[in-house]
């Protein structure tokens, strides 16, 4: 997943592999749709947070952990290719793309290749970002 965090972020299907093999090829291959597949899989993924707030009233669990790993990342000088929320000049917003993150914080960042559908939601998603924050 790539874009901004929440409901509109995208997720990059036409990459998505598992062994080198097409995501799409396996799920067919168990009888089932993509479509389908996608569809449960976005929905859980987008709606995740409210998941988590009905099974322990708050949502900062996952905040400090992934925070804790931020801080790992960076104290160790790891140099982890993470999907991480940098800005982006390209863009105009910070939103997240896959990043190598070290000791400099944000060193480089990586934008994957995808489908037409893909960048054209990755562009929507940066515009609405840019006007939440009033600089459209």
């Amino acid at each position: 997943m790539i874009g901004e965090h929440g409901t509109s972020q995208v997720f990059l299907w036409s990459a998505a592999r598992i062994a080198g093999v097409a995501v799409g090829k396996l799920v067919e291959e168990r009888g089932e749709t993509l479509d389908a597949v996608r569809k449960q899989v976005e929905d859980n993924v987008r709606y995740a947070n409210i998941t988590i707030i009905e099974g322990n009233d708050a949502s900062q669990f996952g905040i400090g952990i992934v925070s804790a790993r931020i801080a790992e990342m960076v104290l160790r000088d790891e140099r982890a290719v993470v999907p991480i929320g940098s800005y982006h000049a390209r863009f105009g917003v910070t939103l997240s793309l896959p990043s190598i993150v070290g000791r400099g914080g944000v060193i480089r960042s990586f934008e994957p290749e995808m489908s037409r559908e893909e960048a054209q939601a990755l562009m929507l998603g940066a515009a609405n970002l840019r006007k939440a924050e009033g600089r459209n």
